[in-house]
């Protein structure tokens, strides 16, 4: 290994934790926007807000649809400073995707569905199906991110990213 690309793999690590930033809010912004456009435009299941008029809902959903494109914005800046300063980390970055997504439906599935029930996921008889598949799907995103993350951190040789 010669000393351009220790240099490289040093340069990586020190911008570890704005690789896994980037990736976790990545991944709140893919998976809001995914919420958004599949539940809540096409298939009409609920909005963000349930608990008033369909109008309040509507508005609801532009300001949740706002808010997963400014995180899925300023994730896409962060990676082009990384990619810039040639320390994109593109594996960690994965992981981290992955753990922001399963996170925000995590959060949405436990604790906007059920502790604030500001909506649901369908409004039918029986929610426990929808409740498992969204919470598990989402469990098994925050684990094969966080297996990603860990494998990164025992790795003494850095891959990925652009090439100087």
């Amino acid at each position: 290994m010669n000393s351009s690309s220790i240099s490289q793999n040093e340069k990586k690590l020190g911008y570890s934790f704005r690789n896994t930033s980037a990736g976790i809010l990545f991944g709140i912004g893919v998976a809001a926007f995914m919420d958004e456009s599949i539940f809540h435009q096409l298939l009409h299941w609920h909005h963000f807000y349930d608990k008033s008029t369909t109008n309040a809902g509507l508005v609801s959903d532009g300001f949740f649809h706002a808010f997963s494109w400014f995180s899925t914005v300023a994730a896409l800046f962060l990676v082009a400073d990384l990619r810039r300063r040639n320390a994109f980390w593109p594996i960690k970055w994965w992981g981290a995707v992955l753990i922001g997504a399963g996170g925000f439906q995590l959060y949405d599935g436990t604790i906007q569905h059920k502790l604030m029930q500001i909506h649901q996921i369908r409004y039918v008889e029986d929610l426990l199906p929808y409740d498992l598949v969204w919470n598990g799907s989402a469990v098994l995103m925050i684990m094969a991110g966080s297996i990603i993350l860990y494998k990164t951190q025992r790795r003494k040789s850095i891959s990925g990213g652009r090439k100087s």
